[in-house]
């Protein structure tokens, strides 16, 4: 059988809008990234012009990859419609978008696919990474957002509203509290990436990220660290207690903490879960998202044009 030439080679465009970055990247018919590029979401600036720069860089990346582009899918917080982006509210405008048509008029293709990013990502896991295998299996995404990617039956889980795995709008108290209704995210507002460094900037009198209250070593800053994981860890337990997954793979931002992460739910889930499942980092840490936007492009590509 010949190999095909770099020139003919069919490829695929995946793109990851996050709440603070946006990863773009190429890929070949088995999910191997070719180019790839990374851009600031500047999130207040707002959703146009993030798409605007995305759509800017994704056409350089597919000028510089050679071959055919046979498919794009675009991942992004929330649940996505044909018209807007429900429950994304870390962009300003985000939920205006009809991200499909802007990616189609953009790139000048036919058909653009759009999921939801932890979804997406959970797909990534299962097909080729730390889920592969585990049924029910579970990726948490602990990221400028919280959420979990739900496996059963090889299938990602979507829900009636394509909402399913949205832990961010759990509550956290028996009564009183905003909620989704009130555009609220009540366990995301304390455990999210982005609400750790605004609660730790309060604390401690001065601007930081997470990652570096992580590494902080000073009491006040371990004091809102351990008070943080002890809340996660028990919204972990209780969703390992719901759905008795046999294995939970952890990605996100927060990872690069693992070292103190991984622990605390660890031992959560054994003190409280009646089978508690196998807990390991996921395979794509910090690119699943991406990565699930690969393996949607290449689902929607007509398989002639894939294995050309």
């Amino acid at each position: 059988m010949r190999t095909p030439s770099s020139a003919t080679r069919a490829f695929v465009l995946a793109i990851d809008f996050g709440g603070t970055k946006i990863a773009l990247g190429t890929a070949d018919s088995e999910g191997r990234i070719l180019e790839s590029a990374r851009l600031d979401t500047e999130a207040p600036r707002g959703a146009g012009q993030a798409v605007e720069r995305a759509l800017d860089a994704a056409n350089e990346l597919s000028t510089r990859t050679a071959g055919r582009c046979v498919g794009v899918a675009a991942v992004t917080p929330g649940v996505v419609r044909p018209d807007r982006v429900l429950l994304a509210p870390n962009v300003p405008g985000w939920g205006e978008l009809s991200l499909a048509a802007a990616l189609q008029d953009g790139l000048g293709v036919a058909q653009a696919e759009v999921a939801n990013d932890v979804k997406a990502a959970a797909l990534a896991e299962a097909r080729w990474g730390n889920l592969q295998g585990a049924d029910p299996g579970v990726l948490l995404s602990l990221g400028t957002g919280v959420a979990a990617g739900i496996v059963a039956g090889g299938e990602v889980l979507e829900g009636a509203n394509g909402a399913a795995g949205e832990i961010g709008y759990n509550l956290r108290t028996p009564t009183g509290g905003a909620g989704a209704a009130d555009g609220r995210a009540p366990l995301e507002e304390v455990v999210g990436g982005r609400a750790i460094g605004e609660r730790g900037s309060l604390l401690l009198g001065g601007a930081i990220d997470a990652a570096k209250l992580f590494e902080r070593d000073d009491a006040a800053a371990r004091s809102l660290i351990e008070s943080t994981l002890a809340e996660l860890s028990m919204h972990v337990a209780n969703l390992a207690i719901l759905l008795d997954p046999q294995r939970i793979a952890v990605g996100g931002g927060l990872m690069s903490s693992s070292d103190v992460i991984m622990p605390t739910l660890a031992e959560r889930l054994r003190s409280a879960v009646p089978f508690a499942p196998e807990l390991v980092p996921a395979r794509f840490v910090h690119d699943g998202p991406l990565r699930g936007a690969v393996a949607l492009a290449l689902d929607a590509a007509a398989p002639s044009e894939v294995s050309r």
